[in-house]
């Protein structure tokens, strides 16, 4: 629960620490002294977006900080899921805002997000604004108040993962309808590039060793002649370079035993003899191999012009490409045949998954029945005391089309106040002081089924007065009984009475302006504060009277109660 806050430059609070108790507390003040300034800096560390707006003027920064308790309330999942430090006792959570727009937030000191803020503000906070009653319009939020009564949530994430689970497969089967469509369309296209690239019979390495070939040909006179000549030079008759070099060769060896240094120089030479005798062999093959063909000309220019072909269609380099573009229409074809076998499976495994989500979904809808008989029955029981004793209250479970990510089921509240009056929509019949009466009565029983440290009821007391704004009283100070912390801000004296302990936010002038504060009161201020509220802007003695009389009453019922 909330042990302290701490407010610094934000909005009319230059500097603001307070501490709060467990029970009912109430925090009352005139209107725009600052109650709901000190809501919104709270709103900042439950992850709310900030506003550099709201920072003090003439302040470069603005600090927001609580310290709740939170030793009852098994969190420490959340903080080792989150790798933040975790004090099983005590966790202080801080804001920083600057002028010029950076944010920061913190957990026990460790850099959050603002999700993470948010994740643990809702496991901790419940602050009920008036705006919330407004929600009472919305189906998504009576199912969640039924899924909470009827303590589901196991069943609730066995449903949420077998229906994500079924979408997937849904998601899956329509992709694969849609490319069995495509490459159906598709599909004698890519089969008559396959055959025609299949039929050219392309192999890797062949456009180089073509178009080679291609240059041999085309040359081959110039080439044969060029060879022959070579051959000639080493070889020839007379002239060539290898009869001069083996005279050479046995010109040293005549003087190797009178000047030893000629036998090295012999024997080098044997070997470029030898080499020269290798290469005149191997030029002479060649010369011999190459002639001119003109139908192997023919074939090697057509297959080159092939080739050429098929890279200028396909946008390809090379025959390698080519050959990778074979490879793929083939995989692309096989997809296509193999299409209608994977669409075969999906469609089974998708009815399947259809009829075991249909299952759960129904175990749902079993649970919620059983808890919505509970809040029906509660509702007015709770509803009669606060001055609507015809009221009755129930709740429609209907059946959807089709399942969605909560189940089968949709889910109305209906009302009505009046006696033998028909039941509606509860939000659209209730005024507001229903309205806000049967807010306070879902929280009731929400309260009792969540372990929630902290309630804040922000002037739920609208539109109701007297006796009933008493009963309301009393429902708040009960849940505040159940090891839970309950705020009350209000401008109804029965409300304010009925707290444990009682703040005052109001205004204060000083040298550089206007400041709200917040103090705690003791006994004889409550008394003034609680006469003010009942008579206005005059106090009267009478007031003070009936303010004593007020807190002594609440008091000895609160002994009795004890």
């Amino acid at each position: 629960m909330l042990q302290s806050l701490y407010i610094q430059n934000y909005a009319l609070i230059d500097r603001l620490e307070i501490g709060f108790g467990p029970g009912f507390s109430v925090i009352t003040g005139e209107t725009g002294a600052g109650k709901s300034v000190i809501l919104g800096a709270l709103g900042l560390l439950l992850g709310q977006r900030a506003d550099v707006k709201a920072i003090r003027k003439g302040a470069t920064k603005c600090v927001v900080e609580a310290k709740f308790r939170i030793a009852a309330y098994g969190l420490d999942h959340f903080f080792s899921e989150n790798d933040i430090e975790f004090d099983p006792d005590e966790c202080i959570i801080r804001r920083e805002m600057t002028a010029n727009g950076k944010s920061r937030a913190f957990i026990n000191d460790t850099p959050a997000s603002l999700a993470q803020m948010k994740i643990l503000g809702e496991k901790l906070v419940d602050i009920h604004s008036q705006h919330q009653n407004l929600l009472l319009n919305r189906e998504g939020f009576q199912l969640n108040i039924l899924d909470i009564l009827a303590q589901n949530e196991k069943e609730q994430e066995s449903y949420r993962r077998t229906y994500e689970e079924y979408r997937d497969v849904c998601h899956e089967l329509e992709d694969f309808i849609a490319q069995a469509e495509k490459g159906r369309q598709d599909e004698d296209y890519i089969r008559f590039q396959l055959e025609q690239l299949e039929e050219a019979g392309l192999k890797e390495g062949e456009q180089s060793a073509l178009e080679q070939e291609a240059e041999t040909l085309s040359h081959a006179e110039d080439i044969k002649s060029s060879l022959y000549k070579a051959r000639q030079l080493i070889d020839g008759d007379g002239n060539g370079s290898l009869p001069l070099l083996e005279e050479c060769i046995r010109t040293l060896q005549g003087i190797t035993e009178v000047y030893p240094p000629a036998k090295e120089w012999a024997g080098r030479l044997e070997s470029c003899r030898i080499e020269q005798k290798d290469m005149a062999r191997e030029i002479s093959t060649a010369s011999e191999e190459v002639e001119f063909n003109p139908e192997r000309t023919d074939y090697v220019n057509e297959r080159l012009d092939l080739i050429y072909s098929l890279q200028q269609k396909h946008h390809a380099k090379s025959v390698e490409e080519l050959i990778r573009l074979t490879e793929d229409y083939k995989k692309r074809l096989n997809a296509i045949v193999s299409f209608d076998d994977r669409i075969a499976e999906l469609k089974e495994k998708k009815e399947s998954m259809y009829n075991k989500v249909l299952s759960l979904a129904g175990a749902l809808t079993e649970m919620r029945r059983h808890s919505a008989k509970q809040i029906e029955e509660r509702m007015e029981s709770l509803l009669v005391p606060l001055g609507m004793p015809n009221a009755r209250f129930a709740v429609e479970l209907g059946k959807r089309k089709e399942p969605d990510g909560k189940g089968m089921d949709s889910v109305t509240f209906l009302f009505s106040a009046n006696k033998n009056g028909t039941l509606q929509n509860v939000a659209s019949v209730a005024s507001g002081g229903e309205i806000a009466r049967v807010m306070l009565s879902l929280k009731a029983m929400i309260a009792g089924a969540v372990k929630l440290p902290t309630i804040i009821f922000d002037e739920i007391d609208t539109g109701v007065s007297g006796s009933i704004a008493e009963k309301m009283a009393l429902i708040m100070q009960d849940m505040g009984r159940q090891n839970r912390q309950v705020i009350s801000i209000t401008h109804l004296p029965q409300i304010a009475a009925r707290g444990t302990t009682h703040y005052k936010v109001y205004k204060e002038d000083t040298d550089t302006g206007t400041d709200s504060r917040i103090c705690r009161l003791n006994n004889e201020e409550r008394v003034r504060e609680i006469a003010h509220m009942l008579s206005g802007a005059t106090m009267t003695e009478a007031a003070v009277q009936n303010a004593r009389a007020l807190l002594d009453f609440n008091k000895q019922k609160e002994t009795e109660t004890i």
